[in-house]
């Protein structure tokens, strides 16, 4: 089912990039005044305290990923030939969205993630190694979007000089709802989509008749009550894949280091000293730094769960990013600590039956990432008369850092 896009610009207004990029006014306001807040325009309830977006995200029998409408706009709209409700993961509820789980999950095993690491840490130290000594480094283009691409592509088991048409896809797919350019965003989209499709298609039937060690191996090898994804499902599941593994870590890696050196430039310093502090450090970035994290669900059943009288077939947006700085949850949430005992009950990969299935590989990538950048960089700072709002650009994680350079010594 084609499903209507919200226009989240409309709720939030913002007036600028860097606003969207770091809207913690905006959550503030919202958290204090309006916990619970109805936008008229869109028609759609909006939560932002941490028990209600928790409450929302896994109370699936009143609050249903089944719904026509969706805030959701990545990959390609289009109808295709062939549905699965297999593939159909993000939009279905238990107990049919258990099946579809358990075999998408055979992906993301703790063995597979265990075999996986040295692999991690070959790639980000290679790309580590090519950024010179003493100099300025644009970040962005040297770990942080090619890490999370060129790690997904080794995984998926494609050859190493497709890495990079693989960033140029997600790019693509990954473009955010724009209304002006709706037609020519979905036209992209398509051939984007088309032309993965028929890249992947063929290695992943020749990999059925090869198995290997590789993610689609695993998802032609997953079986639940006697059920296997075809060739055509593996292909629109690794699209999935693609969302969870590339384009928020990206994100995520690039705006932790704009933390490093714009939030509190004491941290690096403590992170390059104690590695052990780098997992935390890591779940306070998530935490503090990801944002315009948010998940829509329709009301199954009326009811006053949230303090107020919903209907059935209301849309409610659970503004995950807002309830990480919820001061009932987190002490002191508008500052960044990377000593924060709780900071892991952050709800940006979401709660409840539909938690990001990727949220460990992420994880892994964010601590290999800085790990390994630490340990060869003793300094780092930043450069005058960079401007954060002329280096941002719009995605499906809303505002995306296209440049952040930085001057790095050994």
């Amino acid at each position: 089912m084609i499903k209507e896009v919200i226009p989240i610009k409309e709720i939030t207004n913002f007036r600028s990039r860097t606003e969207e990029f770091f809207p913690i006014n905006w959550y503030k306001e919202m958290l204090q005044k309006h916990p619970v807040y109805y936008h008229e325009k869109t028609n759609t309830w909006n939560v932002f305290k941490y028990e209600d977006v928790k409450q929302v995200l896994s109370n699936y029998k009143y609050f249903s990923s089944e719904g026509s409408r969706t805030t959701i706009f990545v990959g390609s709209n289009h109808k295709q030939a062939n549905p699965s409700s297999i593939t159909n993961i993000t939009n279905v509820d238990p107990p049919q969205h258990r099946k579809s789980r358990s075999l998408l999950a055979a992906a993301f095993t703790p063995r597979s993630l265990k075999n996986w690491e040295p692999r991690i840490y070959q790639i980000a130290s290679e790309l580590v190694k090519e950024i010179k000594e003493n100099s300025v480094v644009n970040i962005v283009d040297a770990l942080s979007a090619p890490l999370p691409s060129f790690v997904i592509a080794d995984l998926f088991g494609v050859p190493i000089q497709d890495r990079y048409q693989f960033k140029e896809w997600i790019d693509i797919l990954f473009q955010p709802y724009d209304e002006e350019r709706l037609e020519e965003i979905e036209l992209q989209k398509q051939k984007a989509a088309q032309e993965y499709f028929q890249y992947l298609y063929p290695i992943v039937v020749q990999k059925r008749m090869n198995l290997t060690d590789d993610i689609i191996c695993d998802l032609i090898r997953a079986e639940v009550d006697g059920e296997r994804f075809t060739d055509e499902e593996i292909v629109q599941v690794t699209m999935l894949l693609l969302g969870a593994g590339v384009e928020t870590t990206s994100h995520a890696i690039a705006n932790s280091f704009y933390s490093l050196l714009y939030d509190d430039p004491s941290v690096y310093g403590e992170l390059r000293n104690n590695e052990e502090l780098i997992p935390n450090a890591v779940e306070e970035m998530l935490r503090y730094r990801f944002h315009m994290s948010r998940r829509d669900r329709t009301v199954k059943e009326d009811n006053n769960l949230l303090g107020i009288e919903l209907k059935k077939g209301d849309v409610i947006i659970a503004w995950m990013s807002a309830c990480n700085m919820d001061e009932e949850m987190f002490e002191n949430p508008f500052s960044l600590d990377i000593h924060r005992s709780n900071n892991k009950k952050h709800q940006t990969f979401g709660n409840g039956p539909h938690f990001c299935l990727g949220a460990p590989l992420a994880r892994l990538e964010m601590n290999i990432a800085l790990e390994v950048f630490t340990q060869k960089f003793s300094h780092i700072e930043p450069v005058n008369g960079f401007e954060l709002e002329r280096n941002l650009t719009a995605s499906a994680t809303g505002q995306s850092l296209t440049n952040l350079p930085m001057k790095v010594r050994m």
